[in-house]
């Protein structure tokens, strides 16, 4: 009997545009995207092409000028203000070029806040312990368990986004989205992030990648070219 293969993320028709003074520049023209459960696409397109902003709609980041995106078969941007903050917080994570974290906090205390936002203050006294717990599993997963006391200013730009992934899956995401996860870093390091990538993959997590880098995009299993404003099918990278 074949397994039938869930869609968990479906997008269509996706406009966006943005109003420069008494300009508008529509840089979605009617993008139509979807994927698959424990699949990993690569959004290919060059800087200004839009790449960002179709993640931010993706990940409820930001809100689509028209088109629907339905997470799990359901509407997001139907939901309430709520649903849509417990979307971003439970059921996707977002790895940035910018790394973002805090710099008056710990390692361990940057990938702990992704568990700390989802919950109230009342409720994160009881939830605190497995919070860091499971923020120690992810941690060690990534072999940074020996910093886990050091602040961002004494890590090196390969361990900075470690730590960003790490913060990412901490909540355990339905999906992770990456906006050029290596691109402030040299080949070597960024290579490294890449297999990270890849080990998480092949344990079953679905990735969204946006890239102008056609070797990145080769990582995943399928890759579509983000061009005059709509996706364009690639070929399987395997």
């Amino acid at each position: 009997m074949l397994s039938v293969v869930k869609m968990i993320l479906k997008a269509t028709n996706i406009h966006k545009t943005f109003r420069m003074g008494p300009e508008r520049l529509h840089v979605l023209r009617g993008v139509d995207f979807s994927l698959k459960e424990a699949e990993w696409v690569a959004i290919l397109g060059a800087s200004g092409s839009g790449k960002s902003t179709l993640l931010h709609i993706l990940g409820a980041l930001d809100r689509p000028s028209e088109g629907t995106v339905l997470f799990q078969g359901d509407s997001i941007f139907d939901k309430s203000q709520m649903q849509q903050d417990s979307y971003r917080h439970e059921c996707v994570g977002f790895v940035f070029q910018q790394y973002h974290l805090l710099p008056e906090l710990s390692l361990l205390d940057n990938v702990m806040i992704s568990a700390m936002i989802s919950t109230s203050p009342f409720a994160w006294f009881s939830k605190r312990k497995a919070a860091r717990a499971r923020a120690m599993e992810v941690i060690e997963s990534l072999g940074r368990q020996d910093r886990l006391k050091h602040r961002p200013n004494r890590l090196s730009g390969g361990e900075r986004q470690r730590v960003a992934i790490a913060r990412a899956l901490v909540n355990e995401p339905d999906v992770l989205l990456a906006d050029e996860p290596t691109g402030n870093l040299d080949a070597k390091t960024g290579a490294q992030i890449l297999d990270v990538f890849k080990q998480i993959h092949d344990k079953g997590q679905s990735i969204v990648m946006v890239t102008h880098d056609q070797k990145v995009a080769d990582m995943a299993d399928r890759k579509v070219l983000l061009e005059s404003g709509k996706l364009k099918a690639e070929a399987p990278t395997r």
